[in-house]
């Protein structure tokens, strides 16, 4: 046997580990959809190495526009993003989507019928789809969602589409999330009613009302910018649009509006934008800390503030603040 080998110094793990992501962003810049898939995963799951995966990440960030699109479930949101996704190619534009599913009771995964129905997505290195579970997240989003965002803005892709889950009222995180936000409705589903009473048409910057083939979609849009023109601000200014996403009717429409909203934003500071995303990812986590602290009280402490509001010496406000506050 040789005893004379040289030694060959072993590099610290931490070295290897910053090799290895440099690599990995590398051909992320590089448009590389494997190398997009495995960051876009590692993110979701929140590996050990997200955290640097996302510092790496900053420095490539704030081109694509983000673009929310929410509303009641049966409006036909997965087919509208498909379309939009066929016309957007037309353009040569790259597009991300992220479509958000209800969790698997059970297994706590995404169902992925989205994807199922993204047929403008096959065979197309131009366009990236990722099912995300909600992952009993009522705002409609979770907060992996927005670390998505970031992976394929870092990866060079025009447009982000974040489809969300489709409860109907509770869909207001993504106007924390989007630059645009989109709020679809469809005739006959009782949803235009269900619109105008929940806080949806205060976050939508384009109203669409989809399925416009069907009886009822005029006095869908009628109603839709009825309830606008009563709303305080500038509510009345925000466009109405009919598309039937099956055929590709109003698509090139919504498109135009998009890109006159989306023109001006981007020419905003990248780092407002990003800031405002930060911001939610930061609003999520304090509210998991507390909610895990709620849970988990073993010395009574949570209690006795119940029981202080019960008699009357404490508003719930008062007790959330005692708990928050070192």
């Amino acid at each position: 046997m040789n005893q004379n080998k040289p030694h060959v110094a072993e590099q610290p793990p931490a070295q290897v580990a910053d090799a290895s992501i440099s690599d990995q962003v590398a051909r992320l810049l590089a448009g590389e959809r494997r190398a997009i898939a495995s960051a876009v995963t590692e993110l979701e799951r929140l590996s050990t190495s997200a955290p640097a995966l996302l510092r790496a990440l900053q420095p490539h960030l704030g081109r694509a526009l983000v673009i929310g699109l929410t509303g009641p479930p049966g409006a036909g949101k997965s087919t509208l993003v498909n379309a939009l996704i066929r016309h957007a190619r037309t353009q040569n534009l790259r597009v991300g989507v992220i479509a958000v599913d209800p969790s698997s009771p059970i297994s706590g995964g995404a169902i992925l019928g989205d994807r199922i129905r993204m047929t403008a997505a096959l065979d197309d290195d131009g366009v990236f789809v990722r099912s995300l579970a909600s992952r009993g997240y009522l705002g409609g989003l979770s907060p992996a969602a927005v670390r998505i965002i970031d992976a394929l803005d870092a990866a060079g892709f025009d447009l982000v589409l974040l489809e969300t889950v489709g409860t109907g009222q509770s869909e207001v995180d993504v106007a924390e999330v989007a630059d645009i936000r989109i709020v679809i409705s469809a005739p006959g589903l009782g949803d235009d009613i269900q619109a105008m009473k929940s806080g949806l048409l205060e976050i939508a910057d384009i109203l669409v009302v989809n399925k416009g083939d069907r009886d009822g979609a005029e006095r869908t849009m009628q109603q839709l910018m009825g309830a606008l023109s009563i709303r305080a601000g500038n509510r009345s200014e925000v466009p109405v649009l009919k598309t039937t996403a099956t055929t590709g009717a109003g698509v090139p429409e919504l498109m135009t509006a998009i890109e006159k909203i989306g023109q001006p934003i981007l020419a905003e500071n990248a780092v407002d934008r990003r800031r405002r995303r930060a911001r939610y990812l930061i609003a999520r986590a304090a509210a998991d800390l507390v909610a895990q602290r709620i849970k988990s009280d073993k010395d009574g402490g949570v209690d006795k503030l119940a029981d202080e509001i019960l008699t009357g010496q404490l508003s719930p406000t008062d007790a959330a603040r005692k708990l928050i506050t070192p």
